[in-house]
């Protein structure tokens, strides 16, 4: 049975000043939000929206636009427009950092792959020093140059982050944060073994449309916008010890945060 014949989408108000593709992808919409079309199933296929609404193939391709220039849905050649996957990986912040971690020899990326079933890769590894930009020099406390870590996250083979950490190069020359695997519990191990107790972290967070070089780095789909993360890493003594620039793919996360109510 078609999926149009089960009453999923309805038709179409020809009283309306709304035009008729808005009509269709508000109607779309509305029926993934319901659940009618759930993640990763295939929407109806342009003929059967022809069928259905009684118009052009040009109308249902603007309406399937619409949808895709949300982040909503994305088209596979060949085989039809597809209900894209919810975030998989949900990041709390309260939790990501906890030394439990890196006392367990696990990196905050992998701790969350864990809880989302899912498999963890970084590829597109650099390592090496640097001058500052003058945002990370005057974050790092007006440093000249920086060891530079920059690195690609991947989930199930899908690049869903990119970063780079900026060290001082008093902290981090000649010792394992400058190789290119810094060992169990990654870098933030690395610097308690060095003397700097982690006290804590703060995170500037904005949402933005991806640059070219970013859909690409991160294959995004049009329309899915990028959560841009600034990180600062303080140690005990009130040092600033690392400043992570991170872009993360914005249909790929869900950031969780508990805040205090005092």
């Amino acid at each position: 049975m078609s999926p149009l014949s089960s009453g999923l989408l309805g038709d179409l108000d020809p009283t309306s000043d709304r035009a008729v593709f808005r009509q269709i992808a508000d109607q779309l919409r509305e029926a993934i939000d319901r659940g009618r079309f759930r993640e990763g199933e295939k929407l109806p296929s342009e003929a059967d929206l022809v069928d259905h609404f009684g118009v052009s193939r040009m109308t249902v391709r603007n309406a399937f636009s619409i949808l895709q220039g949300e982040g909503l849905v994305h088209a596979e050649h060949g085989r039809g427009v597809f209900v894209r996957p919810r975030p998989p990986v949900r990041r709390l912040a309260s939790d990501r950092f906890a030394r439990r971690h890196r006392e367990q020899g696990k990196s905050a990326f992998i701790v969350e792959a864990d809880a989302a079933g899912s498999h963890p890769q970084v590829d597109s590894l650099e390592v090496k020093e640097e001058k500052a930009s003058q945002d990370v020099s005057a974050r790092l406390g007006s440093v000249r140059r920086v060891l530079a870590r920059r690195r690609r996250y991947l989930l199930d083979g899908r690049p869903v982050e990119f970063a780079t950490s900026y060290l001082p190069l008093d902290i981090a020359r000649g010792t394992p944060i400058a190789e290119p695997n810094p060992g169990p519990g990654g870098i933030y191990a690395r610097l308690e073994e060095l003397g700097h107790r982690l006290d804590h972290f703060e995170e500037e967070i904005r949402a933005r449309m991806p640059s070219p070089a970013e859909v690409k780095t991160l294959r995004l789909a049009a329309g899915v916008p990028v959560i841009h993360l600034i990180r600062t890493a303080f140690d005990t003594e009130g040092r600033v010890v690392e400043v992570c620039d991170t872009v993360m793919a914005a249909d790929a996360y869900v950031l969780s945060y508990q805040l205090p109510a005092t």
